[in-house]
């Protein structure tokens, strides 16, 4: 394993402000941590034969524009994140191969578009997986991967690498509280309160609320990770009190910028 390649990966993201950074040997995939799991043609040497190892990189979605959504505003943070997502992973894959490891990245969401999520709501590979896998963090009801920093709040992309690569140690703790306000204000009851993954998303009802509101031009909907309160960034921007997104008198002022965002720019 090379340890000196993997500090030279953390020195190479530090220069780009990649703020999250993990690794994991694809025989992760061949282990489930917990069932359900994923069939074998997702994992990432079914993808990429040559595969040795996953390195995942996260960013970060800023609260607070996270809290217009849905709107245009959230929609061009997100387009944004996911094209930095596959501009840094395409760089990260051309560096280790010009380096003599050969590496592919893998396009952050993997699907044409909504249409897609409707006919079949599957990608053709989960970084939410590969970050859990890489460390990064533990799944919560919402069915997303939470984060100590940024709670579910983060967008993931990965690259398969012919390098072997020490892994991170994959985290025991459990981030989620259960306090059930992704289930509470879902707009379309698509979780349940089981934890992940007794608990599964009806990917169906959320792919269609996501159709509704891009014909609107103002997906993705965002309410899930919005309220949950698991992460520092809360503490940073000052939004520790939930409260505030069902309760107008606790947050006027934001209720009030959030409309602002929500009413212009989409149809």
């Amino acid at each position: 394993m090379s340890n000196e390649l993997k500090a030279a990966i953390q020195k190479w993201c530090e220069k780009l402000e990649i703020p999250l950074l993990g690794v994991a040997s694809v025989d992760r995939w061949k282990e489930p941590p917990f069932q359900p799991w994923m069939p074998e043609e997702f994992y990432p040497q079914s993808i990429y034969p040559e595969a040795r190892s996953v390195i995942v990189i996260g960013l970060p979605i800023s609260l607070p524009v996270l809290e217009t959504s849905p709107s245009v505003y959230y929609r061009e943070l997100y387009s944004t994140v996911n094209s930095l997502l596959d501009q840094y992973t395409y760089r990260l894959a051309s560096y280790l191969t010009q380096l003599g490891h050969p590496s592919v990245f893998v396009p952050r969401d993997g699907y044409i578009g909504i249409r897609a999520l409707l006919k079949n709501p599957v990608a053709i590979f989960s970084h939410r997986h590969a970050a859990f896998l890489a460390g990064l963090g533990s799944f919560g009801v919402n069915n997303m991967l939470l984060t100590p920093d940024y709670g579910p709040r983060v967008r993931f992309g990965s690259v398969f690498t012919s390098a072997v690569l020490p892994s991170d140690p994959i985290r025991d703790e459990k981030l989620c509280s259960e306090c059930m306000r992704c289930v509470k204000m879902c707009p379309v009851n698509a979780l349940d309160e089981r934890d992940y993954p007794q608990g599964l998303t009806n990917k169906k009802s959320c792919a269609e609320h996501s159709n509704e509101l891009n014909q609107k031009g103002i997906s993705p909907c965002g309410i899930c990770i919005k309220v949950c309160p698991v992460g520092l960034d809360r503490r940073l921007f000052r939004r520790e009190d939930i409260s505030i997104y069902s309760r107008r008198d606790r947050f006027p002022e934001g209720h009030r910028a959030w409309e602002h965002a929500q009413n212009y720019g989409g149809i």
